[in-house]
């Protein structure tokens, strides 16, 4: 699609007229500044679907809910990313569908109706717009603007900062944008004829699954995330937060990955943007954050002709608890070798197990050996102190083979929680590895091997992500979750837990940084952690793009400008 130009959608009044000038808060449900139904019912016949009024997951297994609600298929569902997915009320996270008031009560709808009898809204909006076009949002957007609207953007729900949601808001649900186009000699707009790549271009709703079925089609692979089932969005939060994959020790991260992208500003301008036009956002929209500079509809990225693929599984089973420690910290050191040597994947502790899944493209089977032999030799001397190993390898004809093995089904959705994620760099793997095993053994985390390699070898500056990903090799992650019905007491002595744990990780590592997709509201210092040294430059594209301020979420770039509850402008 042509872009619009400024001119253009005055013309054909797309373009928002703005908010009142001077205004200092949101509108949300229940005040008086809400639009009325007459006034939703003129955005009606600007849009192509109905108006949606999200409601949360479990809402069809109550009685006070639309009689056509199958609360069967709810139980069935649960964990399944891809069914909560294609609710525009569902998170991934479920606690981020509910809401805490500041006595300690909590608004919910949870899937044991006998818990509390009733099925409150929480925190999912309350009405939005089910986006298929590019006029769509615009329309959306323009609405929001204009009301000066609590605005959220939501796509498959995966946000562990609960970004998705907001009591009381609006919402634009990109989910069902969910075209795909491949092209073979794609140019970027703007770009000399001779720039080519091999791309795929997908709609701001794909998701993995998706997008991974549609590339092997073409003999392609791409760089991108994995989980069970594939139902994080491809072309949205995942990018914005700077996207981390398997392969990205051997091709980099998403950002890396992304030639051209096109989005919907505050203004109702769309915009197509690339390192040939308006290249100081495409910049920004490539690890910047997400919902924070406009409403992405479509990103194009390179894919790479699919190579065969080598699988290292490793578990370790731990009977003598005082050596888990020396493990983990000896694993830890020996990432930055498995990671220059081409190896990429994931990683989990338990409090007797410590096992990964490592795959590595186009390496030969004696480079598997090679590349492994030290690792295997070390911990078979740990087998006198109470550790067994097992060693697997397999190799797979193609990425996707690999993918569809290990991902293509399972669930790991649905479940309350908060997690915190640390980047470590080269020279704390070298000399702080102990003091990091110490964190991750009392966490019992996850560690994701998808950084080092060709990570490292890019230039800092190529894109608005956190340049500590540039020296990073390993992102570690400790969380906390607990059962529906939890009181709020308990819950905050949980994330009081959590908080510890950040404190402790960033205290050993205080120049590392987190990855931004996979943290928490707690963060030390958020603007450094996530941001770093581009968080000046990236405040000044939020400015320039952002000018009505409709774009605010926890911990996004300019939020330091809202209160608490980013309602109110400070």
């Amino acid at each position: 699609m042509k872009p619009f130009t400024v001119l253009s959608l005055l013309a054909t009044g797309v373009l928002a007229a703005g908010p009142p000038s001077g205004f200092r808060c949101l509108c949300t449900y229940g005040q008086s500044c809400w639009p009325n139904a007459s006034e939703f019912s003129q955005l009606q016949s600007q849009v192509s679907q109905p108006l949606i009024h999200p409601l949360p997951a479990a809402s069809a297994c109550y009685p006070a809910s639309d009689p056509s609600g199958n609360c069967t298929d709810v139980i069935e569902n649960w964990t399944d990313g891809v069914w909560r997915s294609s609710i525009p009320g569902a998170m991934q996270t479920p606690n981020f569908e509910t809401f805490m008031f500041k006595n300690g009560t909590i608004d919910s709808c949870y899937l044991n109706t006998t818990l509390t009898g009733t099925c409150g809204q929480g925190g999912v909006p309350v009405i939005g717009v089910d986006v298929r076009s590019v006029a769509d949002v615009q329309a959306a957007v323009n609405f929001a603007v204009n009301h000066t609207l609590k605005l959220v953007v939501k796509n498959t729900g995966h946000d562990y900062m609960g970004r998705s949601a907001a009591r009381g808001s609006f919402v634009v649900w990109t989910h069902n944008m969910k075209n795909i186009t491949y092209e073979p000699t794609f140019v970027p707009q703007g770009a000399p004829a001779n720039e080519t790549y091999d791309a795929v271009t997908l709609g701001a709703g794909v998701q993995w699954y998706e997008a991974y079925d549609a590339v092997n089609l073409h003999g392609r692979m791409m760089v991108g995330g994995a989980s069970a089932g594939g139902s994080v969005g491809a072309a949205g939060g995942w990018l914005a937060g700077g996207g981390h994959s398997a392969l990205a020790p051997s091709y980099g991260l998403g950002v890396d990955n992304a030639v051209e992208i096109t989005v919907v500003l505050s203004t109702g301008e769309y915009l197509t943007v690339n390192n040939h036009q308006h290249s100081d956002l495409f910049w920004a929209l490539r690890g910047g954050g997400g919902s924070t500079y406009g409403i992405v509809t479509s990103v194009t990225y390179r894919t790479y002709p699919s190579l065969p693929v080598q699988l290292y599984m490793f578990k370790a089973n731990i009977t003598n608890s005082s050596v888990a420690q020396e493990l983990v910290g000896e694993l830890m050191h020996y990432q930055t070798q498995f990671t220059d040597d081409g190896w990429g994947g994931y990683g989990e502790l338990s409090n007797a197990s410590l096992s990964f899944s490592y795959m590595a493209p186009n390496m030969t089977n004696e480079a598997v050996i090679a590349t492994t032999q030290a690792w295997i030799n070390y911990t078979q001397t740990l087998e006198p102190q109470g550790v067994t190993t097992i060693n697997l390898y397999r190799t797979f004809p193609s990425w996707y083979e690999w993918y569809q093995y290990l991902f293509s089904t399972g669930v790991q959705n649905g479940i309350n929680g908060q997690i915190t994620s640390r980047l470590l760099s080269r020279d704390t793997l070298e000399n702080k590895y102990k003091e990091v095993a110490e964190v991750l053994v009392d966490c019992q985390g996850l560690f994701n091997m998808i950084g080092g390699g060709k990570v490292n070898q890019i230039d800092p500056n190529s894109a608005g992500l956190n340049p500590a990903w540039r020296k990073a090799v390993v992102e570690t992650m400790c969380g906390v979750s607990w059962p529906d019905g939890t009181p709020s007491k308990e819950i905050e002595g949980m994330l009081d837990q959590l908080k510890s744990w950040i404190k402790s990780m960033y205290d050993v590592t205080p120049n590392d940084g987190a990855y931004v997709n996979e943290a928490s509201l707690f963060e030390i210092d958020w603007q450094q952690t996530f941001f770093g040294s581009h968080y000046g430059t990236l405040k000044g594209i939020k400015d320039k793009y952002d000018p009505y301020k409709l774009f605010v979420v926890h911990e996004g770039v300019g939020s330091e400008e809202w209160n608490k509850d980013l309602i109110c402008r400070l």
